[in-house]
């Protein structure tokens, strides 16, 4: 799971290519180079998650309060488009109005409510495989 939006590894080696001008064509310095990106980048997601841990003891609201905010706006994301809005329609049609509920793009909500349930499903394994700490 990367953290970053982009490769942080290629994108070091893309800007010291773009300084010096030249790549690496020694087969055994490319795989020093590319060892030691890629031991930068599990040092940044170490780094990412002891910050998760930290902010997962919080007791401040606005800290801890942010993961269950998105899973709930995932909920009612997918209530209003999948059961609501229906039922809406559904209604305003048997009472002769020609109201359409608004409807919504799924395409972001999706992708937010995978990724929590995968997070989930990734903590339920731990839990399962007795490698969790009880939290």
């Amino acid at each position: 799971m990367n953290i970053f939006p982009f490769d942080v590894g290629s994108t070091i080696k893309d800007i010291r290519e773009a300084i010096t001008g030249e790549k690496i064509k020694d087969p055994v310095k490319l795989a020093e180079v590319d060892l030691k990106l890629k031991m930068l980048e599990n040092s940044l997601m170490k780094g990412q998650i002891e910050v998760n841990k930290e902010e997962a003891k919080s007791t401040n609201w606005f800290v801890a309060g942010a993961r269950p905010f998105i899973l709930w706006v995932g909920g009612v994301g997918l209530a209003y488009n999948f059961i609501i809005s229906p039922l809406l329609a559904w209604g305003c049609e048997l009472a002769g109005l020609s109201i359409t509920p608004p409807t919504t793009d799924m395409t972001m909500l999706f992708n937010l409510v995978m990724a929590i349930l995968g997070l989930g499903g990734m903590r339920t394994y731990e839990k399962l495989k007795g490698v969790s700490n009880n939290h």
